[in-house]
């Protein structure tokens, strides 16, 4: 049974930082690239970066130099440290595998930059 659960957002001045985490089940993590995702709202969600589990890294042109993904492969939780934040990062945030299979998607985490 897949299984993500990700937590660490809240409210964050512009120039803020935070770090998402997401906890996914043991066998959907061990076959997947992992990868963070967004949506906000009235948009269609974006794929932010990804990482595969020799730790190769991509990321979109939107977050390149500003937001960093890893993963800790024993607690099979990938992490999404975002740094330098603006208000166009608002959304609510998931991670998933790359590419999705399937339609499942944990609950996500809400992210909002405002001062």
């Amino acid at each position: 049974q897949v299984q993500l659960v990700e937590s660490g957002g809240g409210l964050v001045q512009p120039g803020g930082s935070l770090r998402l985490s997401c906890a996914a089940s043991r066998s959907f993590f061990s076959i997947s690239t992992m990868a963070w995702y967004r949506q906000a709202p009235g948009k269609q969600r974006e794929l932010l970066a990804t990482i595969t589990h020799d730790g190769r890294t991509t990321y979109a042109n939107s977050v390149k130099s500003r937001f960093t993904v890893s993963t800790d492969n024993a607690k099979y939780t990938v992490y999404l440290q975002m740094n330098s934040l603006k208000p166009e990062d608002t959304a609510v945030y998931y991670c998933n595998s790359f590419p999705v299979r399937g339609n499942y998607w944990g609950q996500g985490t809400q992210v909002t930059v405002s001062s």
